[in-house]
């Protein structure tokens, strides 16, 4: 072990007057003298929320992780952060992602922490935690919430990815909205975040695959009481990592992204992870850029047979044996050597797991679907990038020409998709502009829009559809995500026009309109850009630094990290 003064003793081991402040008010929630000396001090970061439902336990599981520090010697200390609860923030939660990620790291930093738990969940609470945590670099160990149990309705296990499937039944007049108000209830029947591996499952899965988890973090559904065991578990390891000096540089080095890039894709995982990773990689300081992500992800199929990409849910993961068993299915494919937050490497944590459900996870000899769970495109309609997921995306459409129907706004979008005079056919290509990082602002998860009313009727079910905005984790379909530059900002994508001729090719990764390099720089002459939606607070911040999709949408004055050095006193 390294020998290193605890961080907390700048506070609670002076002596004098700023000794006795600093630990007199902690006093007064009766806590003794002995507290004081010496003891490892753990932060639990905690998002819990009543306006985050999938963290809503969160208060029960903080008090697990504190039994686990104090029975290892630590001195537990709580503390609120902002959460971000993805189905009610408006206009999206990922406009404060980078908000809820600078109070993370400044409470973090200013106060007498030796290391810290993260307790998270919902889509945006793990990389925001897990960036501002990166900025201060200590000690860190991540206790997500888990998956709620699956959803059963009239026999059927049903999840998020089945919202979109019963949206569009009713509009195409299958179903009535008495019966989406039962399956509402039906669905979410128990504590935790979503029951399929969209975003929030993703970002579990991200964690552990890092290592900046104990093994098993990912799939240990929120009700089942293996994750308070996980929790408990987690506290005392935390103090183990002080005491060892164990670093969230010393876990997250460039092999370590390489494996979570090549689990993401094994499992079909979100395309927001992208971003997410992105980010985190900035501020830690990994080098790591969108061209990285498809030769990482090219050649390796798909294992997990879960919704969107497949059939079951989180929780027949976890039955099946967790992502231990996925990352044992990889073994020669990820970096075996990285260590983890235990002290273990990946393949000391994997090497004894055992494959219970062969239906639920596949062999990369033998895989659930041989198309990958991630693929990015170039061409000169998304000159810096763009994301699909041929995984849960039409094998029919996969090399696709057609004329574009433009929607300049979401508003534009609603207004005219199910207009009886909408001119459009399942051969149209859909295009929505002006819903990235800028343009909405925040970039939401409306990539995936709903088809138009007639198309339903006629019984198409998918169509190709482009947008400079992001896709729910639990969505599906052929969505081309993430174009960059955004429209917002001038690129070849802002003066796209109905009528253009757009060619997807996913096998050459291509993504062009048939446009000369004349034309669209003609009509980029002609380009004004949207007016801001706001000039005062947070939102006029994000929105004078706020970073394209290729660079993570971060605040490029957030990449890279303040470390833990506080230099002046509070007295």
């Amino acid at each position: 072990m390294k020998e290193k003064k605890l961080r907390s003793a700048d506070w609670f081991g002076r002596k004098g007057k700023d000794g006795f402040i600093y630990r007199a008010w902690m006093k007064n929630q009766g806590i003794p003298d002995y507290e004081f000396d010496n003891k490892p001090v753990i932060g639990i970061c905690n998002t819990w929320s009543e306006l985050t439902p999938c963290n809503a336990h969160f208060r029960e599981l903080a008090e697990r992780v504190k039994r686990g520090i104090l029975q290892a010697g630590g001195f537990p200390v709580e503390f609120p952060v902002m959460s971000l609860g993805e189905t009610l923030i408006k206009p999206t939660a990922m406009l404060y992602r980078n908000l809820a990620s600078m109070e993370v790291e400044e409470s973090i930093r200013a106060n007498p922490l030796d290391g810290v738990v993260l307790l998270c969940g919902c889509d945006k609470t793990t990389p925001s935690l897990v960036m501002g945590a990166c900025s201060v670099n200590i000690p860190t160990i991540v206790v997500s919430g888990g998956p709620m149990l699956t959803g059963r309705y009239r026999g059927l296990s049903i999840g998020t990815s089945d919202v979109w499937r019963y949206h569009d039944d009713l509009r195409g007049n299958r179903i009535k909205e008495e019966e989406l108000i039962t399956i509402e209830g039906a669905m979410c029947r128990s504590q935790g975040h979503c029951a399929v591996m969209g975003t929030a499952s993703s970002m579990a899965c991200m964690i552990e695959s890092l290592g900046l988890s104990l093994p098993g973090n990912a799939a240990i559904p929120a009700a089942d009481s293996r994750r308070k065991v996980l929790a408990q578990l987690s506290g005392v390891r935390i103090v183990e990592m002080v005491r060892e000096d164990m670093r969230l540089s010393d876990v997250l080095t460039r092999k370590a992204f390489e494996n979570a890039i090549k689990v993401n894709a094994a499992i079909g995982g979100s395309t927001n992870f992208v971003i997410h990773l992105l980010a985190i990689a900035g501020r830690i300081g990994v080098p790591l850029s969108l061209d990285d992500f498809d030769p990482l992800c090219a050649n390796i199929p798909l294992v997990a047979n879960l919704q969107p990409s497949g059939k079951y849910f989180m929780e027949d993961l976890f039955y099946a044996g967790g992502l231990p068993v996925i990352q044992k299915a990889l073994d020669g494919i990820l970096h075996p050597d990285c260590i983890t937050v235990n002290g273990r490497t990946v393949k000391e944590n994997y090497s004894d797991a055992q494959c219970y459900n062969n239906e639920v996870i596949s062999s990369v000899d033998k895989p659930f679907n041989n198309v990958p769970g991630l693929a990015v495109l170039r061409g000169n309609l998304c000159e810096q990038g763009a994301v699909i997921k041929p995984s849960a995306a039409s094998a029919h459409l996969m090399q696709h020409t057609g004329r574009a129907i433009v929607f300049e706004d979401i508003e534009d979008y609603k207004a005219r998709i199910d207009d009886p005079s909408l001119e459009v056919d399942e051969t149209n290509i859909l295009v929505l502009k002006n819903v990235g990082p800028r343009g909405y602002p925040g970039m939401p998860e409306v990539g995936n829009m709903g088809l138009p009313k007639k198309m339903l009727q006629k019984g198409i079910l998918d169509m190709v559809r482009i947008s400079d905005g992001r896709m729910s984790g639990t969505g599906f379909g052929t969505v081309v995500l993430h174009v960059s530059p955004e429209a917002a900002i001038g690129g070849n994508f802002a003066v796209i026009q109905t009528g253009d001729v757009i060619t997807l090719d996913v096998p050459n990764r291509s993504l062009t309109v048939a446009l000369t390099d004349s034309e669209l720089k003609k009509r980029k002459e002609n380009f004004k850009p949207p007016a801001p939606v706001t000039s005062r607070g947070y939102v006029s911040l994000y929105l004078k630094h706020v970073q394209q999709a290729h660079l993570g949408a971060d605040m490029d004055f957030l990449v890279g990290g303040s470390g833990d050095e506080v230099t002046r006193d509070s007295h």
